[in-house]
């Protein structure tokens, strides 16, 4: 074990003599995690107890992004990396395929929705990459369900556990493909306006079938209606979801600052509040244009 890198522990796997690189010395280092002497919590882990994190260090990733914090992002990419290492790993256990058969995997992928780099096709600009990579991403699904014996929906691609206004944009922009979908944005405003006034019927008291399940339908209406609008006028709507929760952030802390504290802040009047809010929204608005 003279050759072995000094990061690489001593007692990994054999196979670890050979990791001569980061990436490599990774794989080593989460085989050894798992071996039957390894890591308790480690082995304890299953595809299903992992995902969970897979999220979490997903939106960790977004985050350190959006605060341009790129110290931190070399890390959460780090974290991100970690998960694929674990599910190749726990995947290699079981049979299933390997973290070698991963990356031939992507770069068979690559390489064929590139062929204006790496065959004969032409791309003139990026909409021409997009559409070339739609086409071929097309044939292959084709390719896919013409070995698949049941009927499958052209929604069934799009995974139900992703976030729920991420799922909802790719649903309509799916159903939009064959044509089901709104002529124009002003359809979409006439409809969120049904949708809210829908809402309000079920909220009247008189209203005989008014229950909590009801409620939550029509509700769960207007959020899908505010995604496709925001699909038609071009807007991504978890990002513009997250601008307005950071101005809810910076207004609410200013109202604390004025108050004094938070204590102080949840001993004023309603009134108060009102006065406090709209003081912040004023300041924060003027700090942005300046």
């Amino acid at each position: 074990m003279e050759d072995m890198p000094e990061s690489i522990p001593e007692n990994l796997p054999q196979a670890a003599a050979s990791a001569t690189d980061p990436i490599a010395e990774a794989v080593a280092i989460m085989a050894r995690l798992r071996a039957p002497n390894g890591c308790p919590w480690d082995r304890e882990q299953t595809f299903d107890s992992i995902k969970r994190h897979t999220l979490e260090e997903t939106y960790e990733v977004f985050d350190a992004i959006e605060r341009r914090a790129w110290p931190d992002l070399k890390d959460e990419l780090g974290d991100l990396l970690l998960q694929v290492l674990f599910y190749a790993q726990m995947a290699s256990e079981a049979g299933y395929f390997t973290i070698q058969d991963v990356a031939e995997n992507l770069n068979a992928k690559l390489i064929r929705r590139h062929p204006h780099i790496f065959g004969d096709a032409e791309a003139a600009d990026s909409n021409a990459v997009l559409r070339n990579w739609e086409q071929i991403k097309q044939t292959e699904k084709k390719a896919l369900k013409s070995t698949q014996t049941s009927q499958t929906s052209m929604l069934d691609e799009i995974p139900r556990s992703m976030p729920a206004l991420m799922e909802a944009g790719k649903l309509g922009s799916r159903a939009a493909k064959v044509g089901f979908d709104w002529p124009n944005s002003d359809g979409l405003f006439d409809k969120l306006a049904e949708e809210i006034n829908e809402l309000k019927a079920e909220l009247n008291p008189s209203s005989p079938d008014s229950s909590t399940t009801a409620i939550e339908a029509e509700l769960g209406d207007i959020l899908f209606t505010a995604v496709n609008l925001a699909r038609h006028l071009k807007v991504d709507p978890e990002s513009a979801l997250r601008a307005t929760n950071a101005k809810f952030r910076r207004r609410f802390a200013a109202m604390e600052s004025a108050a004094g504290n938070s204590a102080a802040l949840a001993a004023s009047s309603p009134d108060q509040l009102e006065i406090l809010w709209n003081q912040a929204k004023n300041a924060t608005t003027e700090s942005t244009r300046s």
